[in-house]
């Protein structure tokens, strides 16, 4: 078990339905951690309110009107103050630069909506990708969490479930499926890195089984 609680950190983009499960799970005790901060580069996230309806300190960063410099500066100061020990992406579109990624090694925890490596990295985010996985005739998803490094979606694999792709499914029947294994895998990976289980060997992540 963990010596304390970490203090998380949520980034986003949209309307936070990864987010609540990661809030839901903190408050019935399965996630040994605090979510001390949620940070929005979309001031219109309904996130952002998720985050307002359970008192946890949201805000939100423009990156469009500062240097890209800026708003990593601005980012690393709020993660600072709040000591935060985990990163969670949790439909943030936006790359985080090398600054950030290198001071939080093995420290941010990124979810994607399908098994990587397929269907990942630049473009591949939101309903685009079950197009594609529909497109490309594959006869299973799901999705990944993985440690965020350089590369988009390029971090070592943490946890994947599978979702069967159905003969007739619409991109948005693939998605919702999808997304209810995205919120058990990203509770998962949490609860694991909150009580210290998880080891990372070069691409390797052990200690989840």
């Amino acid at each position: 078990m963990c010596k304390h609680l970490k203090k998380i950190a949520v980034l986003i983009s949209g309307s936070g339905t990864n987010l609540q499960s990661l809030i839901d799970a903190v408050e019935r005790g399965e996630i040994k951690g605090e979510i001390s901060l949620i940070i929005s580069n979309n001031k219109d996230a309904y996130g952002l309110t998720r985050g307002e309806n359970h008192n946890i300190k949201s805000v939100y960063i423009s990156h469009k009107s500062v240097a890209k410099d800026e708003y990593e500066l601005s980012l690393l100061q709020l993660l600072k103050e709040e000591r935060i020990d985990l990163i969670v992406l949790a439909g943030y579109l936006k790359i985080l630069g090398e600054n950030i990624i290198n001071k939080y090694e093995n420290k941010i925890i990124n979810i994607h909506p399908s098994l990587i490596p397929t269907f990942c990295g630049k473009g591949y985010y939101g309903l685009k990708v079950h197009e594609e996985v529909i497109k490309y005739g594959a006869k299973v998803s799901g999705a990944t969490t993985h440690f965020v490094n350089k590369d988009p979606d390029g971090g070592p694999i943490i946890l994947q479930r599978t979702v069967e792709v159905k003969e007739n499914d619409r991109p948005q029947d693939l998605q919702e499926r999808v997304l209810e294994v995205e919120h058990r895998i990203l509770v998962e990976s949490v609860k694991a890195f909150c009580e210290d289980k998880i080891q990372v060997f070069g691409r390797q992540v052990k200690g989840l089984e």
